[in-house]
């Protein structure tokens, strides 16, 4: 009985459904997928065509500068080359290599250096200063050999002395001037014009001079007057270039005297050489009258500017220099320095001996007399 009752139901239901038009359903099914695909295919077709339009933008040259980036784009920061990277290495900066003998005289020494030379009527007075030679005074020779002989720089170099009008004996009238020749002014008579150093400079406002009774007299060249006081009997008289200290010779030997000392000192000089010359005297006195200069004495009357050792007066010892070659001169400066002059140029030493360098003399100096250096 309820089979039957189910029967019936189902077959009410069957009879109420409306048939469906499968072929139509699925005819509209395939026309809807197909306008999707097309819509698909369309937007892809844009994003590629804005894609493209958007590379041209970025690699199309523009002047007014590139295109803003979008306010999403994270920020990038560059980072400086460095300076000493290979595409931008550092400045190197180059040694002066110039090398003129000018640049290295003005380095090397910055005062002047006096020399004499002499045409056939005059004595000539060469300033030497960073490597110019200028000839700053001529002083007529009168043919007569008392002034080539006698002619002086003072060690400020400021002053010149010479004597001039000589007799058949070699004594004639001191003259000073100043260093271009001008202002010349006779200061004595009767003094004498030959030896190895006829006039001696104490400091730079004094002078030692020999008259023709043998007697030594001190000149202030400032006032042209002698210095009042003994000047004593030593001989060989040779004055530290501020004239604090004196080198000479008494009756008891060589010595070195100055503020509150006095010190004896031997030298003993090459025997192959002492044989050609009439002994040596000091020629330059140290800053300290430590050391001095010693050179010979020549067996005539002319002058004579070399010097070739110097000797440690504390010890008597001679005093080996870091130079090579024969020495011509060697001086003690008033600012300390040490020159030591060979074949063709000057070496600079400081007061412990040491090196400071070379000056290369000027080809029209290196043959003169060497007469001072002033700082």
């Amino acid at each position: 009985m309820n089979d039957q009752r189910l029967r019936l139901d189902l077959a009410d239901l069957a009879a109420e459904v409306e048939p469906v038009d499968l072929r139509d359903r699925t005819l509209r099914a395939s026309r809807r997928l197909g306008i999707q695909r097309a819509v698909v295919t369309s937007a892809a077709a844009l994003v590629l065509i804005g894609a493209a339009t958007g590379a041209a933008f970025v690699t199309r040259p523009d002047a007014s500068g590139p295109a803003p980036l979008p306010a999403d784009t994270p920020s990038v920061t560059v980072a400086p080359t460095p300076t000493d990277s290979p595409l931008n290495p550092s400045p190197t900066v180059s040694p002066d290599t110039s090398g003129s003998p000018d640049d290295s005289t003005a380095k090397v020494l910055t005062g002047t250096l006096y020399y004499l030379g002499r045409t056939s009527k005059d004595a000539v007075v060469h300033a030497v200063q960073g490597g110019a030679d200028r000839r700053v005074a001529r002083i007529p020779l009168g043919g007569e050999p008392c002034v080539g002989n006698s002619i002086t720089v003072s060690p400020n170099g400021q002053r010149l002395a010479w004597v001039e009008d000589a007799d058949a004996a070699g004594f004639g009238a001191l003259m000073t001037a100043a260093i271009d020749g001008t202002r010349k002014r006779k200061l004595a008579t009767e003094v004498g014009c030959l030896g190895s150093r006829a006039l001696v400079w104490m400091g730079s406002d004094r002078l030692m001079v020999r008259q023709n009774d043998g007697a030594s007299v001190l000149m202030n060249v400032v006032t042209g007057k002698p210095v009042d006081g003994d000047p004593g009997q030593e001989t060989d008289r040779c004055w530290s270039a501020d004239g604090r200290y004196l080198a000479a010779a008494d009756e008891s030997g060589p010595f070195v005297s100055g503020p509150g000392s006095r010190r004896h000192y031997t030298y003993e000089p090459p025997s192959e050489d002492a044989d050609k010359y009439d002994g040596w005297s000091a020629r330059s006195v140290s800053m300290d009258g430590r050391y001095v200069a010693v050179g010979w004495k020549g067996t005539d009357p002319s002058r004579r500017e070399d010097s070739h050792a110097v000797v440690d007066v504390a010890t008597s010892k001679v005093k080996k220099l870091p130079v090579n070659g024969e020495v011509r001169n060697i001086f003690f400066t008033s600012d300390k320095l040490v020159l030591v002059r060979n074949a063709d140029r000057i070496v600079v030493l400081d007061a412990g001996f040491g090196v400071l360098g070379e000056v290369v003399e000027a080809r029209d100096t290196r043959g003169l007399a060497l007469l001072a250096y002033a700082p």
